[in-house]
């Protein structure tokens, strides 16, 4: 049995892009072939890895920083490119490592768009300590918002993580869960409540009191390291609150949150395509009662569903980062509506594949010949798309929200 590793891109022929500036359509063919010469060879390694063992993907990361790739958010400033729509080349370049590596674009995402994107609402000062540090990637950056208790509900009710005034400084205390990059992570851009409102702290890692667990064991997305984070009695001076402002941490979460989420939709569509070029090269190529499997309708009407479903969530993240790169702090319903389309057209397309392919969609690696799963790891990387960087069911509230108003669903 033969497998094609490396299918052809249908995208290419597919999809005719009239949305992206050229600038962005610059920066996707860039990002491509980044992806295909430093990803693509480590994807499996990072897929089928042991978190604790095998640890974070350093050389994948440094080699995207050596490519400058951690520059696209951010302005020149800082060290960053100056793109005039940043947000949307951000986008793009998050599809084409997802295509490859579900857990390098979730790193990358991490990385620049939640952790970087929070740090543009700080001081001057902050950002060219540690945004500087993240646009030239030699430092990881990681973001917390989510505890033990407190994920989609980030009222400061929910919130237990508090940072109390002391003298000139703050003394932080709390626990936070499932934080990405935190295992090597320079800074954690931390939510914590101050008083009876919502404030960020950027908290240097090595500071006395910080503590960062074991690798969480996950189901996918092994090369994206999450774990429980302590703060035990940290001392903070006044130049790690956020903007220097007490009390914006809410707004300012939710709008990295908002961001996140056009991302996560665009690694929604970089998993959807991957598993759909392969899904058309095997059904081409493989053979059943004396004519390929692609001649049966049923594959030709599903994957025509797929074509034209893919189609509609690139269109959708596009729409979504324009319209930030526009100065739409909250560019909904469309955010809301690619982060749940998209990841829910990933797990739907990936179980696909897996049918599509039979007991080698189910495999890892076949032990008779060494045949690696060709879609296995995208079937289970894809799941954490629906749940992370708020729940699809968050997002379908946010769409009603957006047609019923605020007062009729709360």
């Amino acid at each position: 049995m033969s497998t094609i590793l490396n299918p052809a891109r249908q995208a290419d022929r597919l999809y005719h892009d009239l949305l992206s500036p050229e600038e962005t359509i610059d920066v996707r063919a860039r990002v491509r072939k980044t992806a295909t010469d430093v990803v693509a060879p480590a994807a499996r390694r990072i897929a089928q890895g042991d978190e604790r063992v095998d640890g974070f993907p350093r050389d994948v990361f440094d080699a995207l920083a050596s490519a400058g790739l951690y520059r696209l958010p951010f302005r020149s400033e800082v060290g960053g490119d100056g793109l005039a729509h940043a947000v949307t080349a951000t986008a793009v370049a998050i599809e084409e490592l997802a295509y490859y590596s579900s857990s390098i674009a979730a790193v990358f995402d991490v990385h620049c768009i939640l952790a970087g994107s929070a740090l543009s609402h700080g001081t001057e000062a902050q950002q060219q300590i540690w945004l500087r540090g993240v646009a030239e990637g030699s430092m990881v950056g990681a973001f917390a918002t989510t505890e033990p208790d407190a994920s989609s509900d980030l009222s400061p009710q929910a919130v237990r993580t508090v940072a109390v005034r002391k003298g000139d400084g703050w003394v932080l205390n709390g626990r936070k869960r499932w934080i990405s990059n935190s295992p090597v992570a320079r800074f954690i851009v931390t939510l914590a409540r101050t008083g009876d409102r919502l404030s960020l702290f950027i908290v240097d890692t090595t500071l006395p009191g910080v503590r960062v667990g074991a690798p969480d064991l996950k189901m996918g997305n092994r090369g994206q390291l999450t774990a429980d984070v302590w703060y035990d009695n940290v001392e903070l001076g006044d130049d790690a609150l956020l903007g220097g402002r007490e009390g914006h941490g809410l707004r300012h979460a939710l709008a990295t949150l908002t961001l996140g989420r056009i991302g996560i939709a665009a690694a929604g569509v970089g998993m959807a395509q991957a598993a759909f070029d392969h899904t058309v090269a095997h059904l081409t190529s493989r053979h059943a009662f004396g004519k390929p499997v692609a001649a049966n309708q049923h594959w030709q009407f599903l994957l025509a569903d797929r074509a034209t479903e893919i189609e509609n969530a690139r269109t959708l993240y596009l729409k979504a980062a324009l319209r930030r790169d526009a100065g739409e702090l909250f560019p909904d319903p469309e955010a809301a509506m690619a982060k749940h389309y998209a990841t829910r057209l990933s797990v739907d397309m990936a179980r696909d594949a897996v049918q599509a392919f039979g007991g080698l969609g189910f495999a890892r690696e076949l032990s008779a010949d060494g045949t690696p799963g060709p879609v296995e790891a995208i079937y289970r990387d894809s799941k954490i798309g629906e749940i992370y960087e708020g729940t699809n069911e968050i997002q379908k509230w946010i769409i009603a929200r957006t047609i019923f108003g605020k007062e009729v669903t709360g």
